[in-house]
């Protein structure tokens, strides 16, 4: 890991409008050349690689899911595993703020790596305090 290089974590709202070619999917796609190029770090939580799955499966079918994992495991994010001191601290952000326990899992993760978190979806206004969010529309 570089520590100068920016740092950036994706959730699963910025994977699925990459996927999905939605609005935000050119900035997602900025990010992820810039992680190509060695000029960024892009990292995603085991937990939200999870929460990407259980979405594409139910609205898309099992083998869209593997499409899409086969995908992911090309792209230059660094897919981080859930331990104990990352449980916990997304544990205690859930505890004090109205996200969901993967949301957690992404905010945990960004404090961790000092990174800003790449999403659209609203629950993230809730912890901008915390770390910072790179807003896709």
């Amino acid at each position: 890991m570089k520590g100068d290089l920016p740092r950036y974590v994706l959730d699963s709202f910025g994977l699925l409008a990459y996927f999905g070619a939605e609005p935000g999917a050119s900035q997602v796609k900025t990010v992820l050349a810039r992680a190509a190029a060695g000029q960024v770090e892009a990292y995603l939580s085991v937990v939200n690689l999870g929460e990407v799955a259980t979405i594409i499966e139910c609205e898309q079918g099992a083998s869209a899911t593997r499409r899409a994992l086969a995908a992911i495991d090309q792209l230059p994010i660094q897919i981080i595993e859930a331990d104990r001191r990352m449980a916990l601290a997304a544990a205690h952000v859930k505890a004090h703020h109205a996200i969901s326990y993967a949301d957690a899992f992404v905010v945990a993760l960004a404090q961790q790596m000092q990174a800003t978190i790449l999403t659209g979806d609203p629950e993230f206004g809730k912890i901008e305090h915390l770390v910072a969010v790179e807003w896709l529309p």
